[in-house]
């Protein structure tokens, strides 16, 4: 009888898995639909650049905004049920952009889709984080990141087809079914999770400080490429954005019950891979992004045959981000994180000397390079921040992992931008955009510096493991530390 329920027990710790991954799957493969569709919305609304940019930024915003506060939410109202609501907010924004007529809709939709983001991207990682011991958590890790590289594999191709053959709009209707099968195996298989060490009490304050930093950051770098980085109005959003997060850096230094506790960054190990998190988006998003541009309206391939191409890099992640999950259990994840990050500056290097006509034979050894870095680094990074914090905090870290992504993303895209301004002429735009990617390389190796120095080098296994799931935990009387009953 034992034997049969802890068989059970584990069919379900990978049912959550497989429920994990769909949410996974869902985000990615609207940032790649998105990505081949973008020609397409800006030919049909007549979009400008810089507007056409928004459509990608407005979800940018809004989930990197709320990436910690949906992480907090999830520790103290529950995981599983945040993560569910999450998952019932992009469904719905999903559909309502599939309607869209105008940019206005389409850019307002987006951010709703960011806020449905926040609160499941958090969870996943947290509720992997409490479901799997420290052992097994990188080759769990590595599932869950090739399942994700599997959605930006799909995406590109089955996104070209349907804006190419049906409409732009109709991509966005793709999240539903997937949106629907998640939901499905969470209530069946998910247990609930949240942080039992701490009173369950939300911070007003820390959320209200840091939306306004990270929201006048987030604007600035976003609106700096148009309004130009030096102007009046940026300069005055870099300002408040330095007021907020000072003022949330005091808050949660005086509160009883912060939304983040600054000694995650004790850890060299979660700030190595906090900073790797920010290091890869910045580098990776904008390539993407710009790329697709290139693609479609210099080499002129249609968003099918554009999707097509980004297959080397997608399936690369595939193929290794399960086996570096599981050599991170073996080794450690500093080797891997600095080698990936060396490839991915090799990758940006060799396409930075890209030109009108250089054709899909150029783009590919880049492209490859890209998707084995790429699959070097995710599930290693994810595995070295979770595991450097106690699991009942699963929530909060998550957050700040997912937020460093998005930021580095946000000012990825915000710089490459800037160097390319609103298109111009086809030679032009190959030249500022090769500038871009020089650019991101430099940052893509500092960054493999900072994994070999940060990151410790011991396997998971090799760390202390965490409180055992089902033994009592005592929430602290007020002012009282967290103290934990075995």
């Amino acid at each position: 009888m034992t034997r049969r329920l802890a068989l059970n027990d584990d069919n379900r710790r990978w049912w959550t898995l497989a429920a994990m991954c769909f949410a996974l799957f869902m985000i990615m493969l609207d940032n790649t639909v998105v990505n081949v569709a973008l020609p397409s919305i800006k030919a049909d609304l007549g979009t400008s650049f810089s507007t056409l940019a928004w459509t990608v930024s407005a979800y940018t915003l809004s989930l990197g905004v709320l990436l910690i506060t949906g992480g907090r939410l999830g520790d103290i109202y529950g995981r599983r049920r945040v993560f569910l609501v999450g998952v019932v907010l992009f469904a719905a924004s999903s559909a309502f952009i599939g309607f869209s007529q105008t940019s206005a809709w389409l850019i307002g939709g987006r951010a709703i889709q960011g806020v449905g983001a926040a609160l499941m991207m958090p969870a996943t990682l947290s509720i992997i984080t409490n479901t799997f011991p420290p052992e097994e958590r990188g080759k769990a890790l590595g599932t869950w990141a090739g399942v994700s590289a599997m959605a930006l594999a799909i995406g590109p191709v089955v996104g070209g087809y349907l804006v190419e053959y049906v409409s732009w709009q109709s991509i966005f209707f793709l999240n539903v079914p997937v949106a629907a099968g998640t939901l499905a195996i969470t209530l069946f298989s998910t247990c609930e999770s949240r942080d039992e060490t701490v009173l369950p009490k939300l911070d007003l304050a820390g959320i209200a400080t840091i939306t306004v930093g990270l929201g006048a950051l987030t604007l600035a770098l976003l609106e700096a490429p148009t309004w130009g980085w030096g102007s009046k109005a940026n300069l005055g959003l870099f300002a408040v954005a330095a007021a907020g997060l000072l003022a949330f850096a005091v808050v949660e230094r005086r509160v009883r019950v912060p939304m983040v506790d600054f000694a995650f960054f004790n850890s060299k190990t979660f700030l190595g891979a906090s900073l790797v998190a920010f290091v890869v988006s910045f580098s990776m998003l904008a390539m993407f992004f710009f790329i697709a541009i290139y693609m479609q309206d210099i080499e002129g391939y249609t968003p099918l045959e554009a999707g097509i191409r980004f297959l080397p890099t997608t399936l690369c992640i595939i193929l290794i981000s399960p086996i570096s999950g599981r050599l991170a259990d073996r080794i450690g994840p500093r080797p891997l994180m600095t080698g990936g990050l060396l490839l991915v500056a090799a990758s940006l290097f060799w396409q930075s000397h890209l030109s009108v006509g250089s054709g899909f034979a150029f783009l590919a050894p880049g492209f490859v390079l890209m998707g084995i870095g790429m699959g070097l680094i995710m599930s290693p990074m994810s595995a070295a921040a979770m595991n450097a914090v106690d699991r009942t905090k699963a929530g909060v870290a998550g957050g700040v992992l997912s937020m460093s992504r998005m930021i580095g993303g946000t000012l990825g895209i915000a710089v490459l931008g800037a160097f390319i301004g609103d298109g111009g002429e086809p030679r032009a735009y190959v030249a500022s955009l090769g500038d871009g990617l020089r650019l991101g390389s430099i940052v893509a190796a500092v960054g493999a510096v900072v994994a070999w120095k940060l990151v410790a080098p011991e396997a998971a296994g090799a760390q202390a493991p965490p409180v055992p799931a089902g033994e009592a935990v005592t929430p602290p009387a007020e002012g009282a530390r967290a103290t934990v009953r075995v």
